[in-house]
């Protein structure tokens, strides 16, 4: 043992953690390989070890190198901080925390700073120094130069455990990311990677915040996958879930006999819906904890985005609770204050660091301002999960053809607050759960109309202002809801009808990416005109996408079972309009009855207030997309 018991380690190294403006306190707590000098022994390789534990009598650390018996830790001066230089010890040791807490009961507790774990049901930390090389430089230069809301973004959504079950981060890097090159997506969003034992929680219960899941293998394997992502092209979202964590024993929770991370007070310190406790963002060393967090993942693992779970929970003291159970802000109101200020405070600190990341919110409310940028009184988000068009457009969706002229409002309704913030829209996970059912098992009527729907709709949706986020199995109608246990039903790809759609996708994406007027101006006003907002009586839709450089792109969208064979649609030019998009051409296993021949004519004869008009075809519960070229 060396004389500098905690490896070089000091109050004053430890300030920034307890005034919470320490950013990378991963540097400083967990297990690092370090070197020290001894004055008579010279350099002396190791593994420091710190732990915050303010209140707990006594720390010790449990570990395979010590026969699990305890190595007495030691405070550091001025700090709550515990902290020990063990010789000898590298990456792929053991560890746990064995605390004396407040209340005399010893507890054995995992690294909150762990950047690896063991695989449940064990649950040791383990000491890991990442020896990987980047080779994804083209990316990340690119990526600091991005202008996100100006650019295509049509998102995967994933589980890894399950989109092939069994499959370990290496074998994904070939085969995930050969999957999304040919389907043509411009990012992934991975459901949670963050450690966390129960698997049913998808990845929601997080109780290793800087450990990759290692049922898929080690840290260096899980930057593998997003070098290889970066490497195609491909950006990499993250699930992040600063909302609230487990209760389990050996993780955050109680950590030294008090609530540390959490909030003493179960009405703000618990969520009963989920059995979890919520963190305490007014505390200085969380507020360390939790930004340290989101920028760890951004600049050690290159993640390009973060979407962060759950903030309609964090911003309301009343989320899901009722009279009596909550506590009223300062100011009586039901604003959760410190919550606010920790999002603005890691969203601005992180757009600052990292020029090009991107933050979103999955955000369920009307709280305003969730887009708009800090300094100008917002919370400072990229973008934000457009619940409510998820919502109108899937009420939509399961209607009988004949039912939803009534309701037509519902798919037009988003237009009214497009612009009120920059949004994503998102068919993720949680729209085929827990008795949803899937979403071709949303829709009415036999398979050739579910199908026929879900090409309709899904050509809207990559058409309508708003980036693109759809779950992985959605893309070729899987029947089954999502299932953690079971890998996707990659074998229906190969009938009829599922082909269809998935092949669909891959021209969709492509063409989505090759025409700027489909995504350049989608927080500008100027990039989306209706051309036929009202026809309900025809279940059909009509609007004009254009980009910065005046190019336009005509769509219209038929959700009645009957085909308009004369449908007069309104144009800003007369001349040639060629149809880019059909979605129900025989390659996606449609009709291929109902088309435009290439191309319509509009002549100068006025219509839907433009000043010229076309007779196009509209497929029964279809989609088609035209492009101008030019005059005849």
């Amino acid at each position: 043992m060396a004389h500098d018991v905690a490896g070089g380690l000091t109050g004053w190294d430890l300030e920034g953690f307890h005034n919470g403006g320490d950013t990378e306190c991963w540097r400083r707590l967990g297990s690092h390989e370090v070197t020290i000098f001894d004055d008579e022994r010279g350099e002396i390789h190791g593994t420091r070890f710190a732990v915050w534990a303010p209140n707990a009598h006594d720390v010790r650390l449990n570990a395979d190198f010590n026969w699990w018996t305890g190595d007495q830790m030691h405070r550091v001066p001025g700090s709550g901080i515990w902290a020990l230089f063990v010789e000898g010890v590298g990456t792929g040791a053991l560890y746990k925390y064995n605390i004396l807490c407040a209340d005399g009961t010893w507890r054995e507790k995992v690294d909150p700073m762990a950047f690896f774990a063991e695989q449940a049901p064990a649950n040791s930390s383990i000491v890991y120094t990442s020896k990987y090389l980047w080779a994804d430089d083209e990316w990340m230069s690119r990526r600091s130069a991005a202008q996100p809301h100006k650019e295509p973004m049509s998102i995967y959504e994933v589980h890894l455990g399950s989109w092939r079950k069994g499959k370990t981060y290496l074998e994904l890097a070939d085969e995930l990311v050969e999957y999304v090159t040919w389907q043509g997506y411009t990012h992934v969003e991975l459901m949670p990677v963050t450690e966390h034992p129960f698997e049913p929680s998808w990845g929601y219960q997080v109780t290793n915040y800087f450990a990759p899941q290692s049922r898929l293998g080690r840290p260096d394997e899980f930057r593998h996958l997003v070098d290889r992502l970066h490497q195609a092209g491909i950006g990499v979202i993250l699930d992040w879930v600063p909302g609230h964590f487990p209760k389990d024993e050996w993780a955050l929770g109680r950590f030294d006999g008090t609530a540390l991370y959490e909030h003493e007070d179960p009405r703000q310190g618990e969520h009963k819906d989920w059995g979890t406790y919520i963190f305490n963002y007014g505390r200085n060393e969380v507020k360390s904890f939790l930004v340290s967090n989101a920028l760890y993942w951004v600049t050690e693992f290159h993640i390009d985005a973060l979407r962060v779970d759950a903030v309609a929970s964090m911003l309301y003291l009343d989320y899901s609770r009722n009279d009596g159970e909550w506590v009223p802000n300062i100011y009586g109101g039901n604003e959760n204050l410190e919550a606010i200020d920790f999002l603005r405070y890691v969203n601005k600190h992180l757009y600052e660091r990292v020029p090009g990341v991107v933050m979103i919110a999955e955000e369920s409310t009307s709280f305003g301002g969730v887009t708009k940028p800090v300094h100008h009184g917002g919370l400072g988000f990229g973008f934000k999960w457009n619940m409510g068009w998820m919502n109108d457009s899937l009420r939509y969706l399961a209607l009988e053809p004949i039912h939803r002229q009534y309701h037509h409002n519902e798919m037009t309704f988003a237009m009214v607050y497009a612009y009120s913030e920059n949004f994503v829209l998102p068919i993720s996970h949680d729209e085929v759960v827990h008795g949803k059912g899937s979403m071709i098992n949303k829709v009415p009527q036999d398979t050739w109309r579910q199908f026929a729907t879900l090409r309709a709709f899904y050509s809207y949706m990559w058409a309508f202002p708003g980036k693109k986020l759809l779950f992985m199995g959605c893309e070729f109608g899987q029947r089954s809801e999502f299932n953690e246990a079971n890998s996707l039903e990659w074998w229906v790809c190969d009938l009829w009808g599922h082909h269809g759609l998935q092949r669909m996708f891959k021209d969709l994406n492509e063409l989505y990416r090759a025409h700027p007027a489909l995504w350049e101006l989608d927080s500008d006003p100027a990039g989306f005109r209706w051309i036929n907002a009202d026809d309900a009586s025809a279940n059909t839709f009509s609007w004009l996408r254009s980009d910065a450089e005046g190019r336009q792109v005509a769509v219209a969208v038929n959700f009645s079972s009957e085909p308009w064979t004369r449908y007069r649609l309104g144009l800003p030019k007369p001349g040639v309009w060629r149809e880019i998009f059909n979605s129900d051409a025989g390659i996606y296993d449609g009709s291929d009855a109902h088309g435009n021949l290439g191309q319509v004519v509009a002549t100068g004869e006025g219509w839907n207030g433009y000043p010229a008009s076309a007779l196009v075809v509209v497929p029964p519960l279809g989609a088609v997309y035209f492009e101008y070229v030019g005059e005849e």
